[in-house]
């Protein structure tokens, strides 16, 4: 029987599954025309989760249910992002699923129940819990890409998702099994003592493989990373800034307990892993994304490098590099968001806005758009003072203090050709000029308009003052 204090140190998570049923059981005595009281709710739901994850934190660690459940400084901080993030995903979507006939209760209640698994996944202190935590997450991200029924480039992405999904949970899973048949336990804290006395060591590093394989696809890193281009492309807008988001800040919390709580004595050997895995990512996203002519595809290999420059952070094996993980994680859930938000308040019915086309001279037609975007594709190149330079320059100054100073450079030196493909798109919306016969129509929702201006204002704001977020950051791995 669990005691008061295990359900108290797991109630936001309580509080938001309860939350979340309630809310697909009023769903479905609601009108058409009364789902916007779905919308606020959904996002008062997040609000008050927000609040109890920060009101009743606990000054140190501490555990639930036997050590499955660990509420610490490093879960506080992804599971607020987390929830923010989703915040701004709902109040970006609206406008964009009520054009497309797709606002409903589905969107909020999966999105609800993937923001659960995000949750328990950063607070996992148990292979077990980090697998629930996934699937979790993972099949109601299905669900929200296969949500528009009547696309076949969405049901594609959703199909090609979930197969790949599959195999690397079944490849997950299957280290898992590894690793537990070596060492006999499923506890994360346990590992370290467990694997310090393990008979075989040569299954543990087996395990340790599969493993590294299913976290490389939970971040999207190459050449993991066949997914993430046709989901991008595929899924309706709002979900895809989902899972550009929220997705990331847990899969960076699945790869700190697994490889840094769980396989820390093996750090040697996952650092070579990463180390390669980010190269790859590097090289395939940077370089990839300079063909692209749709948007989200470019911003899907993005994704892609920007997960290398994340990884550059956990090679480091230490609290520093992690960080400077975390604090580039964050950073990269405010710049999707802020991208993509520009990307939903210029569709309409009927017109994505989805190629690098459709941007031509939206600085005559919609200035204030026009710098937004800039903000949010400069921030996303680390050109300074944006937010994104001071989270590249700290995962390099990690992995040169790690000893990798040629992992370093090789970050550098996409960083500039990264470049490249960002100014593209700023060139087009300021020095190429409209097509004939398109028009921008912003969305008319204020409240969409004036979150995006904060969005990406806070871009540059914490690119001029984000000591307090760093610091916030290195207090989740003090001692």
């Amino acid at each position: 029987m669990p005691n008061i204090n295990d359900i108290l140190i797991m109630l936001p998570e309580f509080f938001l599954v309860a939350a979340a049923c309630i809310l697909l059981l009023a769903d479905a005595f609601m009108r058409p025309d009364e789902r916007v009281y779905l919308h606020w709710l959904s996002i008062g739901v997040l609000i008050v989760t927000g609040y109890l994850v920060l009101r009743y934190q606990p000054e140190g660690a501490v555990t639930a249910f036997n050590g499955m459940f660990i509420r610490d400084g490093l879960s506080a901080i992804l599971k607020l992002f987390a929830i923010l993030s989703t915040i701004l995903v709902f109040i970006y979507g609206r406008p964009y699923m009520r054009d497309r006939k797709l606002f409903v209760g589905e969107f909020y209640t999966l999105m609800l129940f993937a923001v659960i698994g995000v949750m328990l996944l950063v607070s996992a202190g148990n292979l077990l819990m980090i697998y629930l935590g996934l699937e979790l997450l993972t099949l109601s991200s299905y669900a929200l890409v296969a949500l528009n029924r009547d696309s076949s480039l969405s049901s594609e992405a959703a199909i090609k998702y979930f197969v790949l999904g599959a195999l690397s949970s079944g490849m997950l899973l299957y280290g898992m099994s590894m690793v537990y048949g070596a060492t006999g336990t499923l506890g994360l804290a346990q590992l370290h003592e467990a694997i310090a006395h393990s008979a075989m060591p040569h299954l543990l590093v087996f395990g340790l493989v599969f493993m590294v394989i299913g976290v490389a696809f939970k971040l999207g890193v190459a050449p993991f990373h066949m997914w993430i281009p046709d989901v991008y492309e595929g899924a309706p807008t709002a979900v895809t800034a989902f899972i550009g988001s929220a997705s990331k800040l847990a899969a960076f919390g699945m790869a700190f307990r697994l490889l840094a709580t769980g396989m820390g004595d093996f750090a040697h050997h996952w650092q070579m892993m990463l180390s390669a895995l980010a190269v790859v990512s590097l090289a395939i996203g940077n370089v990839v994304a300079i063909v692209q002519s749709n948007l989200k595809r470019l911003l899907a290999y993005s994704t892609i490098s920007h997960m290398g420059y994340l990884l550059l952070g956990l090679v480091n094996a230490g609290p520093e590099g992690y960080s400077a993980a975390m604090f580039y994680a964050v950073s990269y859930a405010l710049m999707s968001t802020a991208a993509f938000g520009v990307i939903l308040a210029l569709s309409r019915a009927g017109f994505e806005c989805d190629n690098i086309d459709d941007f031509k001279g939206l600085n005559q037609r919609a200035p204030w758009m026009a710098f937004l975007m800039m903000l949010a594709l400069f921030s996303l190149a680390g050109v300074p003072p944006m937010f994104g330079f001071f989270a590249k320059l700290l995962v390099l100054q990690a992995a040169i203090h790690a000893g990798m100073l040629w992992l370093a450079i090789v970050g550098a030196v996409f960083a500039i050709i990264g470049l490249y493909y960002y100014l593209r798109v700023v060139k087009v919306m300021y020095f190429d000029k409209p097509e004939a016969g398109t028009e921008v129509r912003l969305q008319a929702d204020f409240t969409l308009r004036l979150v995006l201006s904060l969005n990406a204002l806070v871009l540059l704001g914490l690119g001029l003052y984000w000591g307090p977020l760093l610091n916030w950051c290195k207090q989740a791995f003090v001692g």
